[in-house]
């Protein structure tokens, strides 16, 4: 699908035109193409953005969820996509990518832009269970998320509760609690 707001470079414009465009102020950056300067960026124009970047069975996860999800303001340098298929990747991805082999089930993805994207509540479950995973405290991206989404933290006590054996689930569920009790 051809969206009209997006324009990727080679698509309808080269990479110049599109350098061009942007230098006069016509159109800006958003994920790896590019959208009318007057345009409203939506969370469908952040996920179709990737889509010359990430391959057909793979969902956008972590930061990179959590930008399309509006919570942060820039993308990651590096886009976090995992495995949404029954199918395992056989070959080498681009080096922009970090990329998990755990197969996201469908019932944690939404459908963005033409990108299946992890929806909210397992975005925040992976990016606190992640950070916590590292020996750091979970960052802005999770802290944000809970801010834009009035009861994500309780909701990803649930979804985490009714899970099965995790790592760092129980450093995640008291990190949740508290989130919670911040947002109130």
């Amino acid at each position: 699908m051809v969206w009209p707001f997006l324009y990727s470079p080679g698509d309808r414009l080269s990479s110049a035109e599109l350098a061009a465009a942007r230098i006069d102020g016509d159109v800006i950056e958003v994920g790896e193409a590019f959208m009318p300067a007057d345009a409203v960026e939506t969370a469908e124009l952040r996920a179709a953005s990737l889509r010359p970047l990430v391959a057909p069975g793979l969902a956008l996860t972590h930061e990179t969820a959590a930008w399309v999800h509006g919570a942060l303001p820039d993308p990651p340098a590096r886009h976090s996509v995992q495995r949404c298929t029954e199918r395992r990747r056989n070959h080498v991805l681009d080096h922009r990518l970090h990329y998990r082999d755990t197969r996201l089930p469908p019932a944690d993805t939404v459908h963005l832009g033409g990108m299946p994207v992890s929806d909210p509540v397992r975005t925040l479950c992976d990016l606190v269970r992640a950070a916590l995973s590292d020996g750091r405290a979970p960052g802005a991206a999770a802290t944000a998320m809970t801010g834009i989404f009035p009861d994500l933290a309780r909701a990803a006590q649930n979804s985490l509760t009714t899970s099965g054996p995790l790592p760092f689930k129980r450093l995640a569920l008291a990190w949740l609690r508290d989130a919670e009790v911040r947002t109130r």
